[in-house]
């Protein structure tokens, strides 16, 4: 593109650069010529002026002034010589006095029979000469005088000048060729390290920038590239950590299912080929039992994650204290069996949300809360206002989260204690089908924690 604009443009520069000098140079030689013209013209009426005085003035005093006609026609041909120029005197077409250098030409132009001149230009061999002719008026008009002024200085001059211009021409077409070349390597460099920048972001150098200079449009540009590959950049890497993630989740349920299907074949084979007491073949049919109903409860929570991706839900408003009760009333069982109270406080009378959803978050809450707390410790659950938004909260007093575990305890099969949650029978996809319940209730899940000092979980409401 850079070659063709700066081909397209010199050629522009040049047709019009030489159209230019072109018209001056025709404008100024005709202009020059005409000059000559006239000024040929003006010496043959003096001329003709004089010889026509001097032949009146012999015939009134009864002279044969056709006798004397080369002798009065001779001072006015070295009045001319004097002027780089000739005479020539005709009689009836017949020369009768001539001091035009060289032979008389044979094709004398016949001069009109009005009384007007003729002007001529002639050019042969680089010499170019003015002819006027014009006759005598009456009663000497069998008389024609013929003017020859040689202007081969004049055209020479002119050619110089023409030359002059050209070479001045071909001077400024050379120096604009440099000057265009620079000025667009200068404004094709922008495009130039946009192409480089761009190439580099497609082989994967996603944090190359283009360097921003001045407040025109190329900075303009180059601030747009620069935004357009920082959204690139910010898309790759949420990508590659969703790619991440799908493999760490892929890895994570490979592993999960592998434990309970060893149990399972291996307790399976030992009931097939071993005769075992009836307290074994039924201990080995409660593990195989115990094991299929965590791979059933991991199927389901994986359909559960599914449909919270893809489906749209419906919000309405909910007693808050309702559904304390109801996660109180399916939590406390197992809350008694570590001897742990269940404590509600509530300052809000209403949430907006699905009331299936938001129960199921809380008993997940609820459920890892207990699971984390020691003997006859409480689970406080709270709703109140933060500022302008609504806030519920699940704090137990347990043995808290490591801060470098806080931001991927939401990540499918993490496990902050692996042994723990195995020996429960969690699946690890509790929290995560948690965090995706909140997203679609348009609220943020975070932890609040440190070892030792227990848990809060806290979801946010981004909407009264």
């Amino acid at each position: 593109m850079k070659r063709r604009t700066f081909l397209t443009t010199l050629l522009l520069f040049l047709l019009t650069i030489n159209l230019g000098i072109m018209l001056i140079t025709i404008y100024t030689y005709r202009d020059t010529m005409g000059q000559a013209k006239e000024r040929s013209a003006a010496e043959h009426y003096f001329i003709a002026s004089g010889l026509l005085k001097d032949i009146t003035a012999l015939d009134n005093r009864g002279a044969d002034y056709k006798q004397d006609i080369a002798g009065l026609a001779q001072p006015y041909g070295y009045l001319a010589g004097n002027q780089n120029a000739g005479i020539a005197l005709y009689e009836a077409d017949h020369p009768v006095y001539s001091n035009i250098r060289g032979e008389i030409m044979s094709d004398f132009p016949t001069p009109p029979q009005n009384g007007d001149r003729l002007i001529t230009l002639k050019e042969q061999n680089g010499n170019a000469a003015v002819f006027v002719t014009g006759r005598l008026p009456e009663p000497y008009n069998d008389y024609a005088l013929l003017y020859r002024s040689d202007v081969s200085n004049t055209l020479h001059g002119w050619q110089r000048m023409k030359n002059t211009m050209f070479t001045i021409g071909l001077i400024l077409s050379g120096t604009l060729a440099i000057c265009l070349l620079l000025l667009l390597g200068r404004l094709f460099q922008p495009l130039t390290d946009i192409s480089k920048t761009s190439r580099r972001i497609a082989e994967g150098e996603y944090a190359t920038r283009l360097t921003i200079k001045g407040k025109d449009e190329l900075a303009e540009m180059a601030g747009s590239f620069n935004h357009m590959a920082d959204e690139i950049e910010r898309q790759m890497e949420e990508l590659i950590t969703t790619a991440e993630n799908k493999q760490l989740f892929i890895d994570n349920f490979a592993h999960e299912l592998k434990t309970p299907l060893t149990a399972i074949y291996g307790y399976a084979e030992y009931l097939q080929k071993a005769s075992v007491p009836e307290d074994d073949r039924h201990f080995a049919l409660e593990c195989i039992l115990s094991e299929s109903s965590r791979i059933q409860t991991m199927a389901y929570q994986m359909m559960e994650l599914a449909n919270l991706r893809d489906d749209q839900i419906q919000m309405e408003p909910l007693p808050v204290s309702e559904l304390f009760q109801k996660v109180k009333r399916a939590m406390t069982p197992k809350a008694l069996e570590k001897n742990i109270d269940l404590l509600c406080y509530c300052e809000l009378t209403k949430l907006y949300g699905d009331a299936n959803l938001l129960e199921s978050l809380l008993i997940n809450l609820v459920d890892n809360a207990i699971k984390a707390s020691n003997e006859g410790g409480p689970i406080l659950i709270k709703a109140l206002m933060d500022g302008a938004v609504p806030v519920v909260t699940v704090e137990d007093y347990g043995k808290g989260i490591p801060e470098e575990a806080l931001s991927m305890v939401t990540q499918p099969y993490y496990r902050v204690e692996k042994h723990r949650h195995r020996r429960d029978g969690g699946a690890g996809l509790g929290l995560a089908i948690c965090e995706q319940i909140a997203a679609r209730h348009k609220a943020k899940l975070s932890f609040i924690s440190s070892p030792g000092n227990g848990t809060t979980a806290k979801i946010t409401f981004t909407t009264p």
